[in-house]
């Protein structure tokens, strides 16, 4: 479909009418402006339409192997095609169920005989309708994904979990751990709850713990006085006042010294510390997030970290399963990647073909999304072109399927058997990520709506 704006505004229309010669005069009519027409002569042909194809209008007449099978036909296209316009083509003395018919959810009805220049004036205003439902809908998910989650990009029910979980604890005051593998995203994660925070105003420091010694962390975290040590010339705030009444996230906290233990523990409980070289603490208000891909716990209980300080973090905890056990976020990450670095790299999106994306869907992606983002700006500065073949896919990750999912298996991992299963079964778990969502699917998978239309008739599913 076009832009709303340009008229005309060419559309996949679908008429239902078991009169042959009216059903071609109206796919004429709107053919002609260049509108796309599928036309069937029944209501159980219009089902299968409905289930696999894709259709912006839906033009039905009312009576036909049955007095209301154009009434199921509606019913059908509410069903299967949601977001399209339906519209009921009704004879005179059938006005009392065509306006029936509106409060079901049909856009419109129009009466026989037609007038085919009124006919196609409807089925354009009912496109543009269709389109401008559509530009919505796509705004939205622009302003979610660029000004949502801190940039989470998600489709899998375990990242739908991560977010509800930001959206439940943001609001309070709970210190919150994030845990998952490197890679994972767990500082996106910590600045969306800071986004979504009552200190979203407030600054969000970050800070990471990993390879400092401990006297350099407590200085960066709370700062030093004037002649603390050789060197310091002037007073200097740490982290922890900096992010006073915002909110302060430290990654990597599983490497902190247990020196430095107690003393967060202290600020978190007593919301004070004491900079280096003075007496008198110091009054801080902070929200506190911290991160770490280890294990705490067993730490704890091996005398490496202290217990009461994991507690203390622990007010709730955020997960974030590693990419290979939600293999369906995959695509969506990829194009989402290839859109920001085409943008920087200005040049068009390119495609990813069937044999590209598989190839990258059965990946075991140990270095989770950050690995893979890498991967696809790789190929994008690399490979010209508006298409990427499964030979531009890096020679590592191509060749790394025998070594890599035996190391790290996959979840429903589909290693190991022909493509034709492969495919059938990534559009099957796709199509139920997407509820039935044809054009969602083939976003997902890469591929054309059409070309998906035909592979579901081929694979016999529906």
């Amino acid at each position: 479909m076009t832009d709303a704006g340009s008229i005309p505004l060419q559309a996949q229309v679908l008429i239902v009418d078991d009169e042959g010669e009216h059903a071609e005069a109206m796919a004429d009519a709107l053919r002609r402006p260049g509108h796309i027409c599928t036309v069937v002569h029944s209501r159980d042909a219009a089902r299968d339409e409905l289930t696999f194809g894709n259709f912006d209008v839906v033009v039905t007449d009312l009576v036909m192997e049955t007095p209301d099978a154009g009434l199921e036909v509606l019913r059908l296209a509410r069903e299967h095609q949601p977001s399209a316009a339906a519209i009921l083509v009704t004879a005179h003395g059938d006005i009392a169920t065509a306006k029936a018919a509106l409060k079901g959810g049909a856009w419109d009805f129009i009466e026989k005989p037609l007038d085919l220049e009124v006919f196609r004036s409807l089925v354009q205003r009912a496109a543009e309708t269709v389109a401008l439902r559509s530009a919505n809908a796509d705004l939205r998910d622009k302003v979610d994904a660029a000004f949502g989650l801190g940039g989470i990009i998600g489709v899998s029910p375990a990242i739908r979990a991560v977010t509800d979980a930001i959206r439940r604890v943001a609001p309070s005051m709970l210190p919150v751990l994030v845990t998952g593998e490197s890679g994972t995203g767990k500082e996106l994660v910590a600045r969306a709850i800071h986004q979504f925070s009552r200190r979203a105003e407030k600054r969000f420091v970050p800070f990471n713990a990993a390879g400092m010694t401990e006297s350099l962390v407590e200085d960066q975290l709370f700062g030093h006085m004037r002649g603390a040590y050789t060197g310091a010339d002037r007073d200097r705030e740490g982290v922890f006042e900096y992010a006073d009444r915002g909110t302060l996230f430290i990654d990597e906290i599983g490497d902190m010294q247990l020196g430095m233990q107690p003393k967060i523990l202290r600020a978190l409980e007593k919301g004070e510390i004491i900079r280096l070289g003075a007496n008198e603490p110091r009054k801080v208000d902070v929200r506190f997030v911290s991160a770490t891909n280890r294990d705490l716990k067993a730490m704890g209980k091996a005398g490496h970290f202290r217990e009461d300080l994991y507690f203390r973090l622990r007010g709730t905890e955020i997960h974030i399963p590693p990419l290979r056990e939600r293999r369906e976020d995959i695509p969506v990450l990829i194009r989402h990647a290839a859109s920001r670095f085409a943008q920087e790299l200005g040049r068009a999106v390119p495609a990813f073909t069937d044999g590209a994306m598989m190839r990258l869907l059965s990946y075991a992606w140990p270095g989770n999304v950050r690995e893979l983002l890498n991967t696809v700006h790789q190929m994008l500065v690399m490979v010209p072109g508006d298409s990427m073949e499964v030979t531009d896919v890096p020679d590592e990750i191509r060749g790394a399927e025998s070594d890599d999912l035996a190391h790290h298996p996959v979840r429903g991992s589909l290693a190991g058997i022909g493509i034709e299963q492969l495919e059938r079964e990534a559009i099957r778990q796709t199509l139920a990520l997407t509820q039935g969502n044809r054009e969602k699917t083939a976003q997902l998978l890469g591929m054309g709506e059409r070309t998906l239309y035909r592979k579901l008739k081929d694979y016999g599913m529906r």
